[in-house]
């Protein structure tokens, strides 16, 4: 491995140090720094945060290998989560921002679901807490396994030490930088890594592309386009041989981002409620420029690939491969720093909302009701590394694939907290029990599905994505309950 690559992975590593050690300076002090950042984000790193701490490890290996394996019929997933994420910076970013501070300045989900459903607050405290922890572990461990992939392309044989695979290699090292500067600095690391590694990441979806269809043997778009039609016209087809099954499974990805604690918590730590415009215009921009390039890599990448007889045996890797084979070391390393940068980015976001749950939601509820906020920020830091360690033996088969990883914790995500949190934010009705059965039925709904395998084949057709049955089960659900069991007490006014 060339000097260059390992230049330019070494200054990722230390940048990434460095913004944690920068932030535990500045907001590890109470629970409320640590954990949310002491509400103080600004537009562009609320932004950035929320979108790089979103696409992950996927964005590069993962949606890039669908579009390659299949073709465009796969880019309705981008296209439902572009949808999906504009309407959550519209609906939920500025509701969830004002009432988090109004319902007894909430810094965690559970808290707030606790604090806005007071005659429900431990039951809901708990379930929350526990479908944060087990969904995040599985969600982590799909980073991880990018992680992973990563090392086991890109420097095979050379971690090959002490019965040691370079996969298992990747693992542990993508946990140990993450795991550093996220117990060190907290929050407020994590969101300012995020912002350098989203524009890192979009750097690099718009290099790769260009150079795929531009550079020494890509042949621009109509030499493109008349290999992939020459191999399967349906490569270029956003409808061709999709079903609308297929495609409602696709596009209902968009479903998924009103549930995601991850991303959600960047609008409750956002500087100020008039920040949250700015901010959504930044963040949507970025993504549309970022979908675009995952997109156009996939596809063009394969046209490469045929064009230049390349055999890819994992789809997942091509961005990978692309690195190594068409770029100068030191560029090489940077878009490698890249692919890190959206592992690392989802990694350590998820692993700060698991260890906030089981800090804020187990430890000071259950176990020490009078822990000061210096206590909690250290067990939040030892929680974060063991919610990691169990990412990582879940990570451990190196079959494993990112997109379904990413597929099923997504799902669990949306269906649990997805219709809760619109429906407590914007309909005065909803009460405790109907937040329960909704979180419930939604999980469950999503776990069933998932081990009947009717994600993959349902009543002799094709499969159908489980965020859809467990996201309109919940929403039923809580509806339902909620009409059924009146809780006046719990029918607040929220002022607009």
């Amino acid at each position: 491995m060339a000097i260059g690559v390992w230049i330019s992975l070494f200054a990722y590593f230390a940048l990434m140090i460095a913004i944690g050690v920068y932030a535990m300076r500045r907001a590890t002090s109470s629970s409320e720094d640590y954990m949310l950042g002491g509400r103080a984000l600004s537009p562009k790193v609320a932004a950035l945060s929320a979108g790089a701490s979103d696409m992950s490890g996927w964005l590069l290996l993962g949606l890039p290998g669908a579009l390659f394996a299949s073709g465009l019929g796969s880019a309705w997933i981008g296209i439902g989560l572009l949808v999906g994420a504009f309407f959550n910076w519209t609906l939920v970013a500025p509701r969830l921002r004002e009432q988090t501070v109004h319902y007894g300045n909430a810094i965690t989900i559970p808290s707030f679901l606790a604090n806005r459903f007071p005659t429900q607050a431990l039951s809901l405290r708990t379930v929350s807490a526990i479908v944060i922890v087990i969904f995040f572990a599985v969600y982590t461990a799909s980073g991880l396994v990018a992680g992973g992939k990563l090392f086991e392309s890109a420097f095979a044989g050379i971690f090959n030490f002490g019965g040691m695979s370079d996969y298992a290699a990747g693992i542990v090292i993508t946990l140990g930088v993450v795991l550093a500067y996220t117990v060190v600095g907290g929050f407020l690391a994590v969101s300012m890594t995020d912002f350098v590694q989203g524009c890192i990441m979009m750097l690099a979806l718009v290099i790769m592309p260009a150079v795929v269809l531009f550079g020494e043997g890509g042949g621009g778009f109509a030499q493109a386009s008349q290999t992939l039609n020459e191999v399967d016209p349906t490569l270029l087809s956003w409808t061709e041989g999709l079903t609308f099954i297929g495609w409602l499974s696709a596009v209902t990805w968009g479903l998924g981002y009103f549930g995601q604690p991850h991303i959600i918590v960047r609008f409750m730590a956002i500087r100020t409620l008039k920040d949250v415009p700015v901010a959504r215009n930044i963040g949507m921009s970025w993504m549309l420029i970022s979908l675009i390039g995952a997109i156009s890599l996939g596809v063009f990448g394969r046209a490469y690939a045929i064009r230049n007889g390349m055999d890819v045996q994992d789809p997942e890797t091509i961005f990978i491969i692309l690195s190594d084979m068409l770029f100068h070391p030191l560029i090489t390393g940077f878009l490698y720093a890249a692919l890190l940068a959206a592992v690392m980015s989802t990694i350590s976001s998820q692993l700060l909302v698991s260890s906030s749950s089981l800090t804020e939601d187990f430890y000071r509820l259950f176990l020490r009701k009078e822990a000061t906020d210096k206590e909690c920020v250290n067990i939040g830091r030892v929680c974060v590394v063991l919610v990691g360690l169990v990412a990582a033996v879940i990570a451990s088969d190196p079959n494993s694939q990112v997109l379904a990883l990413v597929a099923n914790a997504w799902a669990g995500f949306g269906a649990a907290f997805g219709p809760l949190i619109i429906l407590s934010l914007m309909w005065r009705r909803t009460n405790g029990a109907g937040a329960i059965a909704g979180m419930v039925v939604g999980a469950a709904t999503v776990m069933i599905w998932i081990a009947m395998g009717w994600n993959g084949s349902f009543m002799g057709g094709p499969g159908v994505y489980e965020i859809i049955p467990g996201f309109i089960a919940a929403f039923i659900a809580i509806l339902v309950v909620s009409s059924v069991t009146a809780d006046a007490g719990e029918y607040q006014h929220i002022e607009r």
